[in-house]
């Protein structure tokens, strides 16, 4: 009975599918959260966090890399 209460109190949130897709990206990720993120994670909502992320990273180089160039002419 608490077994079906102990899987679903250990589904990730979004929250913790954002933390986990950036440890990742670190590569800093825990054992523990790395075993729930594939026991209890689906795969899609993992892709689409990495690509959002992904491209929220280059966009905010590319910002930066046009702020500099801005101020250094």
């Amino acid at each position: 009975m608490s077994d079906s209460s102990d899987n679903s109190a250990s589904k990730p949130g979004i929250f913790n599918m954002v933390v986990s897709v950036l440890a990742a990206f670190l590569g800093v990720q825990t054992e523990e959260n790395r075993q729930r993120d594939f026991q209890h994670g689906s795969p899609k909502v993992y892709i689409i966090i990495g690509v959002i992320l992904t491209i929220l990273l280059v966009l905010g180089l590319i910002g930066l890399v046009n702020l500099v160039m801005a101020n250094a002419a």
